[in-house]
């Protein structure tokens, strides 16, 4: 379902009584700026968005063996992901059945595949399970029944080189929250790609505020002018995007079929500046294959055909994972991936800009912003174990490049401008922003929900 079509979904078809939420969404158009700022409206969310939604807590390259671990935080909560024996992953709320230690921070190895409590000693098994209590004999035996001891687990399912996590016992399968946007990223071969690089950023704004900056494409040619083709703004063609609204708050949006095609000369330009203004998407890597085609284009070529036609020889000739049929996707070459409620990939070729925004602490106005840049690479080469690069200021040019300088400005200031009196909320364009207004319509409902 397109939003060009008029239409804004959420959920499963059902009608939520939104009555008992603050500030809840009239008309998807049209979004109250409390939404964005008010503790009660975030409160909310902490109660009943983060417990009980399928998130993304890590990617498989974070614990790539068996006693590996890493925390995922989210609001309040800290949650353990430990690879198995089995590499199967599991994931423990952080907390001794004593009283309440955290038990691990950040990454790490499980010693002697032991969690231990650093207050009492008491310990557990990777599995979950307790395997040693201090003076246990000065404790009542109602303290100490085996499934009491044993560590809370939330609910994990893996796809997509991804291990997500959700709270809630009732919670449904990961696939049937995922669609429809599953399959499209399935079809462009999610599962092979893997952490090129990965940093992170605090914004004071609201997580809100911060990811719908990038569920449209119309700010490109004012924001990142350089990814313009060259064009001004005037004459960006804007209807040359399509977007797309789906149930579960999900959306995407790709090039029409029909939007025509940029000179090579354009499309190497704009490959060049996500080469060097993110090394995300378009990689030197592909400049490379994709710059030989000077020689071989004729006049009157599909660029994009013929691009994706090298790339494919290349990455066959290079032992690199090659989805079938991923290039008839009309995301190959560039567009974007929402998945509710705070998780995009900005696929191309065979690569993908990945960002996860969330609360940071209980502060209503900051958040944490990952970004990773994800590629494949050839099924013979080992990869380390995937680790962040750190936490960078937002003006930090020395390790952000322009295109996200340009993103981390705008979304302070607008943060800054939803708290002005004169601004009432936020009035959003049919064509090109109702994934905005989709998303706060799933928001409401689950924040209805008892």
């Amino acid at each position: 379902m397109t939003a060009i079509e008029g239409e804004l979904v959420s959920g499963t078809g059902s009608t939520a009584d939104t009555s008992g939420v603050p500030f809840a969404v009239q008309n998807p158009l049209r979004i109250p700026r409390e939404r964005y700022y008010d503790r009660g409206f975030f409160d909310l969310e902490n109660e009943k968005l983060w417990p009980r939604t399928w998130q993304m807590a890590c990617r498989l390259e974070e614990i790539p063996h068996p006693n590996d671990f890493t925390e995922y935080e989210i609001g309040t909560d800290s949650v353990l992901l430990v690879r198995q024996a089995d590499m199967s992953v599991k994931a423990f709320h952080n907390a001794c059945r004593h009283r309440a230690t955290q038990l691990e921070k950040g990454v790490g190895r499980l010693p002697g595949g032991q969690l231990v409590c650093p207050f009492h000693g008491w310990r557990w098994n990777a599995d979950g399970s307790n395997s040693f209590v201090y003076g246990d004999h000065g404790f009542a035996p109602e303290c100490l029944r085996p499934d009491e001891l044993r560590l809370r687990e939330c609910k994990v399912e893996t796809w997509g080189g991804c291990a997500w996590i959700n709270m809630s016992p009732d919670a449904g399968p990961l696939r049937e929250s995922l669609a429809p946007v599953v399959d499209m990223l399935d079809a462009l071969g999610w599962g092979n790609w893997q952490v090129k690089w990965w940093k992170e950023v605090i914004l004071e704004a609201n997580w809100k505020i911060a990811q719908e900056a990038f569920m449209e494409g119309y700010h490109v040619p004012q924001t990142h002018p350089q990814l313009a083709f060259g064009l001004p703004i005037e004459d960006y063609p804007v209807d040359a995007t399509e977007y797309h609204v789906h149930p579960n708050g999900h959306s995407h949006f790709e090039n029409k079929v029909d939007g025509g095609t940029p000179s090579l000369d354009g499309f190497l330009m704009a490959g060049r500046a996500l080469a060097d203004g993110q090394d995300a998407m378009t990689l030197e890597r592909d400049l490379n294959v994709l710059g030989a085609l000077r020689h071989r284009l004729k006049p009157g070529d599909n660029v994009r055909k013929a691009a994706a036609e090298a790339l494919r020889a290349h990455a066959e000739g290079a032992g690199i994972p090659w989805t079938e049929g991923m290039e008839n996707s009309p995301l190959f070459t560039s567009g974007e991936v929402f998945v509710f409620p705070n998780l995009f990939f900005l696929p191309q070729y065979m690569n993908s800009l990945a960002y996860r925004i969330r609360p940071y602490g209980n502060d209503p106005e900051r958040c944490r912003f990952e970004v990773w840049s994800l590629t494949t690479y050839p099924e013979t080469e080992v990869r380390p174990r995937a680790e962040s690069l750190g936490r960078f200021a937002k003006d930090d040019a020395d390790n952000w490049g322009l295109i996200p300088l340009q993103d981390f400005s705008n979304i302070e200031r607008q943060q800054a401008g939803v708290r002005t009196r004169g601004f009432d909320g936020l009035r959003l364009a049919t064509e090109w922003e109702a994934a905005i207004g989709n998303m706060h319509l799933e928001l409401d409902r689950r924040l209805a929900q008892d």
